[in-house]
Parts: structure tokens; sequence; C-alpha cells
């Protein structure tokens, strides 16, 4: 009898433990949940990455750099739209937060490159990720993710997520968005870039600071540049989802990134932190 009743109490015990984690996983989710309602009309301030980032700045003893500047989708060169999809997620607008088919894709290519040419995680996924969970990997994170980018797809239309992934995700040490990429690395805004300039950025989106940081790695960079840019031609917007961005500029930093040759001394430094993040929109979640 003394095991039956221990037997007993390790079950209940467990139920307790499983209903705790059930009831905290929709609380945690409740407030992710108002929180993405309220990014419909408001934008986000400092998403979870660039709290990370500022974290691991100040364990270095730095102090925690950010440049940022939100645009409207309209004002995003149509070449980096085309872009970033071609690179990242070219079935963006046909599936509902989760592409099977490029998981297939991504594995089979990445095989026969040797390297990492495409991700696997959709926009939707990598959005999920930057605004609300760390870069840990582990698979209650991954729960949380794939909750959280269904919740996207569905309180969010695909023009919103894209504009939100364009302005928040990182795109090297302290440069987040499409604007302050533009002008950091070409001198020029987002709705200006060319071509080749758009698939320089949608190229090092993976992972800007170590994989395809520029500086670091220029071959590899430009290896994924000119992959991005054949592709490029081969990715379907829809008319509605189309931005207008403005006429195309070619910075005389416009060669050198893309032949692989990209070094600080090459990066525009004119427009200094404090007067960028001063252009963040004012709407916080």
């Amino acid at each position: 009898m003394p095991s039956g009743r221990a037997h007993h109490r390790g079950r209940r015990w467990i139920r307790r433990a499983l209903g705790l984690l059930l009831l905290g996983l929709m609380l945690y989710h409740s407030t992710i949940l108002v929180r993405i309602i309220r990014l419909r009309s408001a934008n986000p301030g400092m998403t979870a990455l660039m709290r990370q980032r500022a974290e691991e700045a100040r364990a270095r003893g730095q102090t925690p750099k950010r440049v940022q500047i939100w645009i409207p989708y309209e004002r995003v060169s149509p070449h980096l739209v085309r872009a970033v999809l071609a690179g990242e997620d070219p079935r963006f607008f046909t599936h509902h937060g989760f592409d099977w088919e490029q998981i297939q894709e991504a594995l089979r290519e990445n095989l026969e490159e040797g390297e990492i040419v495409r991700g696997a995680s959709t926009i939707t996924q990598q959005l999920a990720k930057n605004l609300f969970l760390s870069t840990a990997r582990h698979p209650i994170r991954k729960l949380h993710e794939a909750v959280i980018t269904v919740e996207l797809e569905l309180l969010l239309g695909k023009r919103r997520i894209l504009e939100l992934y364009l302005n928040v995700i990182e795109w090297g040490d302290g440069i987040y968005g499409a604007e302050a990429a533009a002008r950091q690395y070409f001198g020029v805004s987002a709705a200006r870039l060319t071509p080749e300039q758009a698939a320089f950025l949608a190229a090092i989106i993976p992972n800007p600071r170590e994989t395809y940081n520029p500086t670091k790695h220029p071959q590899r960079v430009e290896r994924r540049r000119r992959i991005i840019q054949r592709r490029m031609r081969e990715v379907r917007i829809p008319a509605r989802f189309r931005s207008e961005g403005g006429p195309p500029h070619v910075s005389r930093l416009t060669h050198r990134a893309i032949r692989g040759t990209l070094t600080p001394s090459h990066v525009r430094r004119d427009v200094c932190d404090a007067e960028l993040v001063g252009e963040v929109s004012a709407g916080v979640v």
C-alpha cells in the first residue's frame, strides 16, 4: 500500500507541475498577445534582441550601441524587399507562418553549397524571435516562437509583418533596420538602394556580426550576394504589397562593398548614433 500511495502522490505532483507549466505559458502568451495587438498601430521600442545585445555589451564593459531609424514600408526600396524575400522567405506571401517546402529546399541547397545560403525560418518566425525571445536554442523557446508566429500571422497583415521586420532586424553591431543599414553601409536612404546594394544587405542578414560580417568574411558575403541577386528575379510580389522606394542612387561605396572589400574605413560614420536614435518612432510596445 505505501508504494501505491507514493505512486499516486507522484502522479498527482506531475499533473500539478504540468498544470502550473501550462498556466505559466498561458499567462506569458496573454501578455505577448496584448503586445502584438498593439503592434497593429504602434511601433515597438526596444526589442528582445536589442535588449540582449545591450546586456552583452555591458557585460563586456562597453556602452551599448543602437542605431535605428524607423521608416514606413512605402519608403523601402522594392529592390530590398525583393532581395530580403529571395534570401530569407521567397514564399512569404503564400504561407501562413511556416514554410515546410522551404525547410526541405534550404537543407538541400545548403548541403549543395557547403554553407548556409538560405535559412529555413520564415520572416514571421524570425520576427517573433527578434521581438520577444532570446537567441538561445532550446525546445521551449522554439515552442514559444511557434505560438507567437501563429499569433503574428493571425493578428497582423503580411504588409505590417514585413514592415516590422525591415525596421527591427539586426544588420551589424548596433545597426537595426533597413534605413540605418543603408546609411551605414552605403550612405543612402533605404528608398534609394540599387539591386546590388539590396542584395548585399540581404546577404548579411543571417549573422551580420560573425558568419556574414562583411569585414571579416567579404568573399563569403559576396558569394551569397550573387546567389540572392540571381534569385531576386524569381520572387513574385503581389501588386498591393509592392513598396515605392525612390530613384536609385549609386554610392561611391557601392562597388567596394560588392567586390567584397568593405572595411571599417569604408563604412559611413557621418550620421551620429544619437541623431539616428533620436529619429526612432515614438511608439513603444
